[in-house]
């Protein structure tokens, strides 16, 4: 470039504050971004687009360091997807969360002594309706104070009326198919919400129980050989961690491999109390190491031995109800009619003592399914639901991975995300509860699993099942971050309704981020005061600050201790970064400016290099999405090589091209990390007329060489 003469009004210390400071700075770049109109995205039919949809936060939530961390990452792949001039769109919005949402309306109501059905339907659907407007919203402004680059005219929420038209249409496009049908399956059930819940909307909970060892005896007229074999016992023992669903036992099963037991199979024995006859059967589901390898069938209460009674057409007795008592089960002499399912196991243990069939006791840790919205402790239960088949459904979204289509990364959860869909159950979707999708079947009450609608996000927020020009433009997305925790939940369930709604992946790269842990190690969460506000963080040291000690520490390992130190250096990186540029725009003092790269210096053409070596290196690290090696690039190149060394160098003998040079090219590569105080020292250089772009959001990005 020639040498320009530029008129320009200097400016000086005074001019420039010695500390950066994000709060006279955060709120009015946002504002100046939003008004340019940057962040809204036009179809460009020549080009490629690069589109990611915001994992729709729950209306009822607020921003949690998941959230800081996920949309700190998708924001820097889209500022610096739109900075290399690719038509770039991120697609914000929220979900209705049925389940959660009414929970948290419940409680509104208990405080004022008050519950839903006092309310009845349509007034409880209003008090959700005013709590939806009222915080619907707040983790939008949230994301903003973050700095997420999302485009808000295209925002949209799982309730929406063209959302629900989207739910209908795949809910009746599944019942054409004859995939959707109505069925008694064990199920499970959340006796505090009362509604029906699917397998990964549990938790499951490590739990210090016991193992009670029970013996059931062999009908004597039905033992065979018992002259040739005098090891042979007139009972059986079987091992259980819920002594009370014997109640409901349909048999006793072995593995058919298990030579403990193979002359006793097809024998009949009498369950205790109960004093019912039930038959000793054979199936290969059965541990042969678990307990006594011998286990009690209770196909009402247990989805293992629903499918044992499928395969062995045993009867399925219902001993516990809905809100978690015993049915009417009154064998002679005892009546558990109506009682909570504790109480029942005290009786039924202290009797199968008195009669001497308790063999003994063990501690016994397990795993037992907790609600993963009200924490309580769910019920396996028989109940009539409504199911979507899944074996056809699953092929396409199975294949798709294999071949490569769509790739995980890390890549280790490829093979969690096989194995899951290759043992895929039908899927529940039907819940009793009163807010969300009705099930579109006339005369049902009950709604959709909100994971049924949410599966349809990538989808339905750009417009299907109509034709819109953003579904044929921006779709298929191009990455999904997200959560380990909802990969079953909802990464899985979009795969599936992608293919079988438009022929096409959603999605091309399944970004799992890492989860954050507090500095000891445990989960984050308020109620148990492990949790830490990322607003308070950027209240204390600005948005830049802890967006980049986010990426700092995600350099790659899945479990992230979070130490507030990350942010306090993120805090000094940008007061360096800010203190830079001050130095620089301070040595522009020439009416005469030569825009002409020279390299004159041996420092000169060191720092040059190094520079060409960061963009190639960062690009690389961001291209594999390894956020906190690029972080520390940067951080290393900016406090190091250039501070440290080249600005030093610079004082002896100056070279303002190259400084100059050097001060825009990190700023673009600093940009999509630290937002705010990049942007608003290229609006100090704007306005010295030392760079031609307006904004820097929507520069030119660097490219090595």
């Amino acid at each position: 470039m020639a040498t320009q003469s530029v008129s320009r009004k200097f400016l000086t210390m005074n001019d420039l504050e010695k500390n950066y400071n994000p709060k006279r700075t955060e709120d009015k770049i946002y504002e100046m971004w939003e008004k340019s109109g940057v962040f809204e995205p036009k179809i460009e039919s020549s080009k490629k687009p690069f589109t990611i949809v915001i994992p729709p936060p729950n209306v009822t939530g607020s921003l949690h360091m998941g959230h800081a961390l996920n949309n700190t990452i998708q924001d820097i792949l889209i500022r610096r997807s739109r900075m290399k001039g690719v038509p770039t769109l991120w697609v914000p919005g929220t979900d209705h969360a049925g389940i959660a949402t009414q929970n948290v309306v419940e409680k509104e109501l208990a405080k004022l002594g008050k519950s839903r059905q006092d309310l009845g339907r349509e007034k409880f659907a209003r008090e959700v309706e005013k709590w939806v407007q009222k915080y619907g919203d707040i983790i939008i402004g949230q994301l903003k104070k973050l700095g997420c680059s999302c485009d808000w005219s295209r925002q949209r929420y799982t309730m929406d009326s063209d959302y629900v038209e989207a739910v209908k249409a795949a809910f009746l496009h599944y019942q054409e198919k004859g995939w959707i049908y109505q069925g008694e399956r064990v199920i499970n059930w959340c006796i505090r919400c009362q509604t029906a819940l699917s397998d990964i909307e549990v938790e499951h909970r490590q739990v210090d129980g016991k193992l009670w060892y029970i013996r059931y005896q062999i009908q004597k007229s039905n033992l065979k050989n018992q002259n040739e074999n005098v090891k042979l016992k007139n009972y059986i023992t079987v091992a259980t961690t819920r002594p009370e669903t014997m109640l409901g036992d349909a048999a006793v099963a072995v593995n058919p491999d298990d030579k403990r037991y193979e002359s006793i199979i097809g024998q009949t024995v009498i369950i205790p109390i109960v004093n019912r006859q039930i038959p000793i059967i054979a199936d290969q589901s059965v541990d042969p190491k678990f307990g006594t390898g011998a286990v009690k069938v209770t196909p009402a209460h247990d989805p293992s031995d629903f499918e044992i009674g499928e395969r062995h057409k045993l009867a399925s007795i219902k001993v516990i109800d809905e809100t978690g008592k015993i049915t009417q089960i009154k064998p002679q002499g005892f009546d558990f009619t109506g009682q909570k399912v504790l109480e029942a196991r005290e009786k039924i243990i202290a009797e199968l003592e008195s009669q001497g069939l308790l063999e003994k006791i063990q501690d016994y840790t397990h795993q037992v399914p907790h609600c993963y919205r009200c924490g309580k402790k769910i019920e396996q239960l028989l109940s009539k639901q409504w199911f979507v088949k899944m074996k056809k459904l699953a092929e396409p979204a199975i294949r798709a991975v294999e071949k490569g289509e769509i790739k995980f990364v890390p890549e280790r959860w490829e093979k969690v995300y096989l194995d899951w869909m290759k043992n895929l159950r039908d899927w529940c979707i039907s819940r009793q509860i009163w807010f969300g999708h009705k099930i579109p079947i006339d005369g049902i009450d009950d709604v959709l699993d909100t994971w049924f609608s949410s599966a349809l996000w990538p989808l339905a927020v750009l417009g299907w099942p109509k034709k819109t020009d953003d579904l044929a433009y921006f779709y298929p997305t191009t990455v999904l971050s997200t959560a380990r925790d909802i990969l079953y939940l909802w990464v899985a369930r979009m795969i599936f309704s992608g293919f079988e709604f438009t022929g096409q992946k959603p999605f091309e790269i399944v970004y799992i981020h890492p989860t954050i842990f507090n500095i000891e190690g445990k989960r984050m969460a308020k109620s148990l005061g492990t949790g830490v506000d990322p607003l308070e963080l950027i209240d204390k040291y600005g948005a830049d600050a802890t967006r980049f000690g986010l990426a700092y520490i995600n350099t790659g390992v899945q479990d992230i201790r979070f130490d507030e130190k990350a942010i306090i250096a993120g805090r000094k990186f940008a007061n360096k970064i800010w203190n830079i540029a001050r130095f620089t725009i301070l040595q522009m003092q020439n009416d005469i400016v030569k825009f002409k790269i020279e390299l004159k210096t041996d420092d000169d053409k060191k720092i040059t290099q190094s520079l060409n070596h960061l963009i190639a290196s960062v690009n690389n690290d961001l291209d594999n999405f390894r956020f906190g090696q690029a972080a520390h690039s940067l951080y290393d190149f900016i406090w190091h090589d250039f501070a440290d060394g080249y600005l030093e160098a610079s004082k002896k003998e100056k070279n303002p091209e190259i400084l100059l040079y050097v001060m825009v090219t990190t700023l673009k590569l600093l940009h999509p990390f630290m937002p705010y105080v990049s942007e608003e020292i290229w609006q100090k250089l704007y306005e010295q007329k030392l760079v031609a772009e307006k904004l820097l959001i929507s520069a030119k990005w660097p490219e090595a060489g």
